[in-house]
């Protein structure tokens, strides 16, 4: 490996998919500037089902996040565990208003042996209130011995308050984006294609300053699109 070349992990964790499309993107950008790359999707011990079977189980899911439930995962692979990597990315939803379950599930258990010492970069997928999220996320991370020196949100690009109505409804099963009223405001679930493009722009930007040595504490990273 030259001395451009970086070992990366990216840790993720997606309810709904979003997250993995924003990864996808921002993996494909790394590896395009000449970095190894290592997934790590975490994976719930009991399945969580996107969207959730009713209205009711929704409210339950949301009221039992806003509490920070945990949500038990599957062991993480070798690689990931015992591996030093130059920048790890963490990657997940917010889950009324903090980190998801199976992000917590691993700082639990997970959180000295793959954060301390490293750098890290948190990628936050959300409805909008990402800031509690962030600032929680950020707090255990150091606590757990690792640098911090940036993060990347991308926020769903409706305008409130279709945006809340719409991700409720989508998660409990409904199609807002085909209702008469709402679905003049809510046009698409999750992020744009603009969002994606961004992520892989982002991670292009992410890639070249891990190869020239340019700290990630320097990088613009909240864009427009990025976070409305």
């Amino acid at each position: 490996m030259s001395r451009s070349q970086k070992n990366i992990l990216l840790v993720s964790y997606s309810f709904s998919g979003q997250t993995n499309s924003l990864i996808r993107h921002l993996k494909a950008s790394l590896e395009a500037e000449g970095h190894n790359v290592l997934s790590e999707r975490l994976v719930p011990a009991r399945p969580l089902h996107f969207p959730t079977p009713s209205v009711s189980a929704c409210v339950k899911m949301m009221l039992t996040t806003f509490f920070r439930q945990r949500v038990a995962i599957k062991p993480l692979s070798e690689a990931a565990r015992r591996g030093r990597h130059d920048l790890v990315v963490l990657a997940g939803p917010t889950w009324s208003y903090n980190p998801s379950g199976p992000i917590l599930s691993l700082l639990d258990h997970y959180g000295a042996t793959v954060f301390k010492g490293q750098l890290v970069l948190p990628l936050i997928s959300c409805r909008g209130y990402w800031r509690m999220h962030s600032i929680g996320l950020k707090r255990i991370l150091r606590k757990h011995g690792a640098s911090v020196p940036n993060c990347l949100v991308f926020s769903h690009p409706n305008k409130e308050p279709w945006r809340t109505i719409g991700v409720f409804l989508k998660i409990a099963g409904k199609t807002p984006e085909r209702a008469p009223v709402i679905g003049r405001y809510y046009k698409k679930f999750g992020h744009s294609r603009e969002q994606l493009q961004e992520a892989a722009r982002l991670g292009r930007m992410i890639g070249r300053a891990l190869a020239d040595g340019t700290p990630l504490s320097h990088l613009d990273l909240h864009t427009p699109t990025a976070l409305p």
